[in-house]
């Protein structure tokens, strides 16, 4: 039996090109191809929809490991994290509508503008954050007009001046490629109400989340977009067969964690601070206890300073699910899963979580499950 397929949700995982985690030193090759590829079919095979590619100074290009995972899949999508600045926004547009077309439309990007100025710096940029995301805006503003513009056309503005630029690739979606877009503070805010098709925030409680969604969707309003904006939440979740189970094991990854921090391993825990709002907003949900809501377990987000997606759900697939429907009732229509043990754990929610989660939401909306064509 499968669930009928529609927009109200959308589950995304994440691929990496090797066996690395909070609690995993990485090892072997940096590019480890067999990896890549059962790592995305690990997710195709689960039932995942999506996939992210994550950015960072020192990783492999995203863009190839996506074209890559896109050749060994037929029908897992992928959301591309990609930093403005590096190169032009409009060889940006042409390479991932490219991209796209090569991967049979199952392309979204994710725009990063940046957290940490020691990590922009490493590849040449000395823009002050609030420089970035009015940078971002603008980035996104030409990605759209490239994709879309029937003619040639030109911008005039505070970080691109471009003249009579016509792409002939345009994206096999229409109207263009879903742009994902984070960040927390009122800049950020601000750039995703006026071009966000979906905005991406960490697993904060359920009041820091809605707090949120309100901003975003006043923003929304103020540009003329409400309604336009969906939802996505990103979380670990840490399940086991009784709750004490599932406990116990978030116990041994916070003490895997806490042994390899000590070692001082390069995977995690010796990047660049990251000094963005979000980080202070999940450093502050950590600060409020060790469980937040009903099973919001914020432990290995202190631990690492909160770099990126650190907090979990823990409990049975069930305690999980009931958990997770709090946030779609909020609006949330897109979850982010990965574990600490990716690949492995990967395979579990394929086989555990997302069949009770799909359901769950399935009953909300009034919808039966539909045997497979």
């Amino acid at each position: 039996m499968t669930l009928p397929t529609t927009d109200q949700l959308e589950i995304l995982g994440l691929i990496s090109t090797q066996y690395a985690s909070e609690t995993h030193a990485a090892s072997g090759p940096v590019i480890d191809k067999t990896y890549v590829e059962t790592h995305a079919l690990a997710h195709e095979n689960g039932g995942f929809d999506r996939v992210l590619i994550g950015y960072h100074s020192a990783a492999p290009d995203g863009a190839q490991v996506a074209a890559y995972a896109a050749a060994k899949t037929t029908r897992l999508k992928f959301l591309l994290a990609h930093r403005p600045g590096f190169i032009a926004p409009t060889l940006a547009a042409r390479s991932l509508a490219t991209l796209e077309n090569f991967a049979d439309g199952r392309l979204a990007v994710h725009i990063i503008t940046g957290g940490s100025d020691a990590e922009q710096a490493r590849d040449g940029d000395f823009l002050t954050k609030d420089a970035r995301y009015a940078r971002s805006a603008e980035y996104i503003d030409i990605l759209k007009k490239t994709w879309t513009s029937a003619g040639p056309f030109s911008h005039d503005g505070a970080h691109y001046k471009i003249v009579d630029n016509f792409s002939a690739v345009k994206p096999l979606q229409q109207p263009h490629i879903p742009v994902f877009f984070g960040g927390a503070s009122q800049a950020a805010i601000d750039v995703a109400g006026q071009y966000a098709d979906v905005y991406a925030l960490f697993g904060e409680t359920l009041e820091g989340v809605r707090e949120t969604l309100d901003k975003v969707r006043a923003s929304a309003r103020r540009h003329g977009r409400e309604g336009q904006i969906s939802f996505s939440l990103s979380l670990r979740p840490i399940l086991g067969r009784t709750e004490d189970e599932a406990w116990a094991r978030a116990a041994r990854i916070l003490e895997d964690a806490r042994a390899l921090k000590e070692k001082d391993t390069p995977t995690f825990f010796r990047r660049a601070k990251n000094e963005s709002e979000g980080t202070r907003r999940l450093l502050e949900t950590a600060g409020g206890g060790k469980v937040r809501d009903k099973r919001l377990w914020t432990e290995i987000a202190e631990l690492t300073g909160a770099q990126g997606n650190s907090t979990s759900l823990v409990g049975t697939p069930e305690q999980v699910v009931e958990a997770l429907l709090d946030y779609y009732d909020l609006g949330i229509t897109k979850f982010l899963f990965r574990g600490f043990d990716p690949l492995e754990d990967a395979i579990d929610y394929g086989r555990n979580l997302l069949p009770l989660f799909r359901q769950a939401v399935a009953d909300r909306l009034g919808l039966t499950a539909v045997a497979a064509e």
